[in-house]
């Protein structure tokens, strides 16, 4: 398992052509800087399926991070593949959050939102319930769970009409233990 971050450059092939579920992007909404919560996103690259990572008190590297490895520790090993975020201060403890969620960092270009634009389509998609300049301390983890669960039952044109649920769930695991 490598700790190290590695440009967006160095990620397998497989992870560009969206064929082998299991590679994330990753990325921190946040609210008024006044407010010390922010709302975690991840999206799984080939069904579009959301997470949202509840990140309260603090936003700070280590907080975000050990968030980030506490979620992603409950998806299945397979699908937990890599991890594509920003290289911004909130992901500077990525060498803990590797090695607590197995999982493989990798960072973006400074400035290309651009590559990771699924995730940060997502994020454009929250923003509708989660504004800019917003008080995400007041953020409930149920609002969390019904806004993503409104996402994950969104059918996609991507995803040939099917939603990001029923890709994600209708993945037969055996075949990705390789």
């Amino acid at each position: 398992q490598l700790v190290e971050p590695l440009l967006i450059d160095h990620r397998p092939a497989e992870v560009a052509d969206r064929t082998i579920p299991g590679h994330w992007e990753g990325d921190l909404l946040l609210g008024a800087a006044r407010y010390p919560a922010a709302i975690g996103t991840l999206v799984e690259r080939t069904t579009r399926f959301t997470v949202l990572v509840p990140v309260a008190q603090r936003r700070d590297a280590t907080a975000v991070c050990a968030a980030f490895a506490r979620r992603m520790r409950r998806i299945p090993t397979p699908l937990r593949k890599t991890l594509t975020t920003d290289p911004g201060f909130e992901f500077a403890a990525h060498r803990a959050l590797a090695a607590q969620a197995a999982v493989q960092v990798f960072f973006c270009h400074p400035h290309s939102p651009w590559e990771r634009g699924t995730n940060e389509n997502t994020n454009g998609l929250l923003r509708q319930f989660f504004p800019k300049g917003g008080d995400f301390t007041q953020v409930s983890r149920r609002q969390l769970h019904r806004v993503q669960d409104l996402l994950n039952t969104r059918p996609r044109k991507a995803l040939g009409g099917r939603t990001p649920r029923e890709v994600f769930y209708g993945l037969p695991l055996q075949p990705l233990l390789r």
